[in-house]
């Protein structure tokens, strides 16, 4: 299977043994996808799954936090992701139209005058149908919302998963259709806390209780928010984590508050600074700080875990 079916794949499910959870199907076929094998800028739903995945076998190899055993799964079918393109397709389709393209040229000899009128007439109205039509930015941004809230609702649901599976009670990872965009990133996650509708169809949201950093990168800069909910502040600030974070890549924050604070990094190509470039280190950074705080669950075998990361910490 290919890095495009895979990503493909992913970008409609979490996981690929089974909808609801990481399986074996998702542990083996991320062993056998070397590290650095694929760019996580071109293939953003694979690197999600793969880095998830991955910290998942190193934490729960054969067992969740709960004690069941990890499921065997079943193979996901990636007949429909589209494959790539094959080298020298398209040149071969080129002899129909050139064939077309003669007969249409043969034909005016018999009947010149008339057809060299209705043809002006055709390429008139063909100029016509090609001119670009500028887009209202109202709508625009209408459109943009309506995918930030679908990746939020969606992503929320992945953060579920990963606490109630990791032991996670804090969350960091990046969105793609906000772009950068501050007010959308808070839009983004209002999604991801939205409590599930009873008797929906696809779960959406459903990550309140988890406290999250989330960045989006656009040209201008790496837009990043941090949310900390009520009953977890007492262990983490919202604005120090923040805050720290955005220092080691000269940024600055934006708003303030205990729950939801913002921030960006501008982009500045004369001190190397690129937001998709530096949007993995300011990850890793934000879970070093989790880290520090002792909010990251490594050691299985310390006497805190089931104070800090008991089924209190993730109310169903």
């Amino acid at each position: 299977m290919s890095s495009e079916q895979l990503d493909a794949y992913l970008a409609a499910n979490s996981y690929l043994g089974s909808p609801g959870g990481v399986t074996l199907v998702d542990y083996k076929t991320c062993k056998e996808i070397a590290s650095g094998s694929f760019q996580g800028s071109q293939f953003p739903h694979l690197q999600r799954w793969y880095s998830h995945v991955s910290h998942l076998m190193a934490t729960n190899p054969k067992f969740d936090r709960m004690g069941n055993e990890i499921p065997a799964g079943k193979a996901a079918d990636l007949g429909s992701a589209p494959p790539a393109p094959k080298a020298g397709a398209a040149p071969k389709e080129a002899a129909p139209k050139k064939e077309a393209a003669a007969k249409k040229e043969a034909a005016p000899k018999k009947e010149a005058a008339p057809k060299k009128e209705g043809k002006k007439k055709e390429e008139k109205k063909e100029v016509k149908k090609d001119e670009p039509k500028a887009e209202d930015p109202e709508e625009a941004r209408k459109k943009q919302l309506k995918k930030v809230i679908k990746e939020g609702g969606k992503r929320g649901v992945e953060i579920e998963g990963a606490a109630d599976m990791g032991g996670l009670q804090f969350f960091c990872t990046s969105v793609d259709e906000v772009t950068g965009d501050l007010e959308m990133i808070i839009e983004s996650i209002k999604a991801m806390n939205n409590e599930p509708i009873p008797g929906d169809e696809e779960r959406k949201g459903c990550s309140k209780h988890i406290g999250k950093m989330i960045f989006s990168a656009g040209t201008e800069q790496l837009a990043v928010a941090a949310y900390v909910p009520e009953e977890k502040q007492g262990e983490l600030e919202c604005e120090e984590w923040l805050s720290a974070v955005l220092a080691l890549f000269s940024g600055e924050v934006l708003t303030k508050d205990k729950t939801l604070s913002t921030g960006r990094v501008k982009a500045d190509g004369n001190n190397n600074i690129f937001p998709l470039k530096i949007r993995e280190p300011m990850i890793l950074e934000a879970n070093n700080f989790l880290r520090k705080k002792g909010l990251f669950p490594e050691d299985k075998d310390s006497d805190d875990d089931d104070m800090v990361f008991g089924d209190d910490d993730f109310p169903s």
